[in-house]
């Protein structure tokens, strides 16, 4: 998780930097808790499958932007970024979001997925783990 949260504080700072002045967007990128997740049972090798997760936006002027991976062997580390229009009027209220991504499976070994879900009072990353096993 620490690369990932590295390589998400390097594309924040690029993107929120204010290079042509008052008339560029200011705007910047978050990591959101993932509140729940739906796979399939099972993968088949060499099948894509779908793979929805739903997370909170804090108020309208949150908008899905990607997603950031993690691999390690069979585990994928996975975040949801938003894009944050900090000068945009937009509704103060919180919405709920889902939004998926296809997983294409290359191996017949358990696949492991940490779906991170922000961290505890002491700073501690959280995640949501789902073991997928894999069929021929």
């Amino acid at each position: 998780m620490k690369r990932l949260f590295l390589l998400f504080i390097s594309i924040a700072t690029l993107v929120s930097c204010d290079i042509n002045g008052d008339d560029a967007p200011n705007f910047s990128l978050e990591i959101l808790p993932i509140q729940s997740v739906n796979t399939p049972s099972q993968f088949v090798v060499g099948e894509a499958h779908p793979i929805s997760v739903t997370y909170i936006r804090p108020s309208g002027c949150y908008e899905f932007n990607n997603f950031i991976f993690d691999n390690n062997l069979n585990t994928r580390t996975v975040a949801v970024v938003d894009t944050f229009f900090q000068d945009d009027p937009c509704s103060l209220s919180t919405e709920v979001a889902t939004v998926s991504f296809d997983f294409t499976v290359r191996n017949t070994d358990v696949h492991i997925f940490q779906f991170f879900q922000g961290q505890d009072e002491q700073g501690q990353d959280q995640f949501l783990i789902v073991e997928v096993p894999v069929v021929e």
